[in-house]
């Protein structure tokens, strides 16, 4: 049963933070720090009044659990995003959701090492398939959105490589943060997952005003033309902020650290791919375009992957007399 809702609600996180893909492609004319800034701004101030449901347990973390909220808030929120939305600016959206898309197969592969004292071990032989399936559905779509690019005069090859490796230090940070994050989740079971993700935005609430404050203060410094604080078009930024604060922030943090809570580190890592075929979807729903045959099979192929990883079960570690 616990399994079960587990990968519901990593497929509900997926659903939602596949929403800040498209984020960056609506507002291509406003600089990515500001969107980062401002959609954890958003966010942070969000949880305020959040905060009044979970108040009772927010009293009851300490000192240490604040400084562990903040430190998930700077590097899987402010940072992970920065070098995402720079990224997605630079190669117009499935590169970079491609090379995120990596996420289930590091994520695994880390988490069957590191975390397999814990939550038991993925064994190898079973999980190199659903591993395998992934990364041939990723160099999939890679390859058609390399190939446009290529055939392409007008593309800017060198901002588009830049963005490829920008996306790698986004896998970076987001490496970093679902391990750590299910590290304090695993520590205390007993603790609610939406007043950990209402606690994530409450810490990182300065931490984007700062950087808000910082980016307005260095764009006046350097004479930019660009109308702060909230662009030229206000209305729609600030609503897309809110829109995404509220439900790739707040409520897919929720259903990612009930999902954490719920399944091994390795497993959920996996499941992060459901994150990358709505980035997908919306991606292309956006673009008004149905994705080349080459897309299409890739797609199949994560998806088969995910179907095949759900399957394999952690083994505890005592168990295993011989590596796989």
């Amino acid at each position: 049963m616990a399994f079960g809702a587990g990968v519901a609600w990593a497929l509900a996180a997926g659903l939602l933070w596949g929403l800040v893909f498209v984020a960056p492609l609506m507002l291509p004319e406003y600089p990515a720090a500001l969107q980062s800034f401002g959609r954890y701004l958003a966010f942070g101030l969000l949880c305020l009044p959040l905060a009044w449901w979970d108040r009772a347990e927010l009293r009851q973390l300490r000192p240490a659990d604040w400084w562990h909220a903040l430190k998930l808030a700077l590097v899987g929120n402010l940072l992970y995003y920065l070098l995402l939305a720079s990224s997605i600016q630079r190669t117009g959206g499935p590169l970079s959701t491609v090379i995120i898309g990596t996420l289930p197969v590091v994520i695994a592969v880390v988490a069957n090492r590191r975390d397999a004292a814990r939550d038991g071990r993925l064994p190898w032989r079973r999980l190199w398939p659903a591993l395998a399936l992934i990364a041939l559905g990723i160099a999939l779509v890679n390859h058609t959105e390399l190939q446009a690019v290529l055939a392409d005069p007008a593309r800017d090859v060198a901002g588009y490589a830049l963005g490829a490796l920008l996306a790698v230090g986004a896998v970076a940070c987001w490496t970093w943060y679902p391990l750590h994050n299910a590290d304090w989740l695993r520590a205390h079971p007993q603790r609610s997952p939406r007043a950990w993700s209402t606690a994530q935005g409450l810490a990182t609430l300065p931490l984007a005003a700062l950087g808000f404050a910082a980016f307005w203060g260095w764009s006046a410094a350097h004479g930019s033309a660009f109308p702060l604080p909230f662009g030229p078009r206000p209305a729609v930024f600030v609503g897309l902020m809110v829109a995404i604060g509220l439900l790739a922030s707040w409520l897919g943090t929720l259903c990612w650290n009930a999902a954490s809570q719920r399944l091994p580190t390795a497993l959920a890592g996996q499941l992060i791919v459901f994150e990358t075929l709505a980035a997908l979807l919306y991606a292309y729903l956006w673009r008004g375009q149905w994705p080349a045959w080459p897309s299409l099979a890739g797609i199949v192929a994560l998806v088969a992957g995910v179907w095949w990883g759900v399957r394999v079960r952690p083994q505890p570690v005592v168990a295993q007399a011989h590596p796989d």
